[in-house]
């Protein structure tokens, strides 16, 4: 849903999302104010905020550049991607964003950097790439997917068979482009049997996949899954960006035990997991009382 609100309104969003006074939660809600606030004006207001020193809020700004698909966010996004001092995480989220907004003419620059020496990087350009060659073919409609109101990074691959979308989901030799079409196929299958599939990726080598998943996790919002969220969330070797999404999945689903998990971390040694799980406990507090939903509703506070 697209929302048309008064140039004021949205610069009083932007100050918010922009002040760093305020808590972490309260600029997010600003931030997904925003997205659904599909104009350039908005653009102009997140993009403000890339000199922030929270990776965690910079990789979520990145990702809402991206849902909002308006080219108008294509040059900041190139400049985040292009820095090296920028956190991977961050990097990788403006690679994954300049898919998703799907103009061809970006496809040198994800070329180039589908070579970075940033693994996380290289693979999320590879992906990107993957996606802009496949929209091509005319099938771009099939990245937009109306029961989580996002824009995919791969679309699904259409097979029904759960085991076999298993087989491709954890078949290291697959690429990632097809390993990403069966974990969304199997999330739009959306049961027990499938969500159980899904979180066996949460092993796989590649980091960037595991975020994935845990992304994906957290859109079905099935509680069968979050011992396997809460494993890889409390393994200090893991990827900080995988204990990132873990935590924010755990946040959507949302139950009682989640929100027990989610407090043991939110004084964990890594900056990226306890803030993801303060904003996690904030997600998870809305989810159960209706107030607000982060990914499509217009906060309380664009009234304010």
């Amino acid at each position: 849903m697209v929302f048309t609100i008064s140039n004021e309104q949205i610069v009083a969003m932007g100050n918010i999302l922009n002040d760093k006074t305020k808590p972490l939660n309260e600029r997010f809600r600003a931030l997904f104010t925003l997205k659904n606030i599909k104009e350039a004006k908005s653009v102009e207001q997140i993009i403000k905020c890339f000199d922030d020193p929270s990776s965690l809020l910079k990789h979520e700004l990145a990702y809402v550049l991206g849902q909002m698909q308006l080219d108008e966010a294509i040059p900041k996004l190139i400049e985040v991607l292009k820095d090296t001092k920028q956190e991977a995480m961050v990097r990788h989220e403006a690679g994954e964003a300049l898919g998703a907004i799907g103009n061809s003419s970006v496809i040198p620059v994800l070329e180039e950097y589908s070579k970075d020496p940033v693994v996380e990087v290289a693979e999320t350009c590879q992906i990107a790439l993957n996606k802009i060659n496949y929209s091509k073919t005319g099938n771009d409609e099939q990245y937009l997917n109306d029961n989580y109101q996002t824009v995919d990074p791969a679309p699904p691959s259409g097979l029904k068979d759960i085991n076999e979308l298993t087989r491709i989901l954890l078949d290291e030799n697959e690429t990632l482009f097809n390993r990403y079409r069966a974990m969304f196929n199997l999330r739009n299958i959306k049961s027990n049997d499938s969500a159980l599939a899904l979180s066996k990726g949460l092993k796989a080598s590649s980091a960037l996949f595991r975020h994935e998943i845990a992304f994906v996790l957290g859109q079905l919002k099935e509680e069968i899954t979050a011992s396997a969220l809460e494993e890889n969330l409390a393994d200090p070797n893991e990827n900080e960006m995988v204990r990132h999404e873990c935590a924010e999945a755990l946040g959507a689903i949302a139950s009682p035990y989640c929100w027990e998990v989610l407090k043991k971390y939110v004084k964990d040694e890594a900056r990226v997991v306890r803030e993801s799980c303060l904003v996690a406990l904030d997600i998870c507090e809305h989810e159960n009382n209706g107030e607000f939903q982060y990914a499509n509703g217009l906060s309380q506070i664009i009234s304010s």
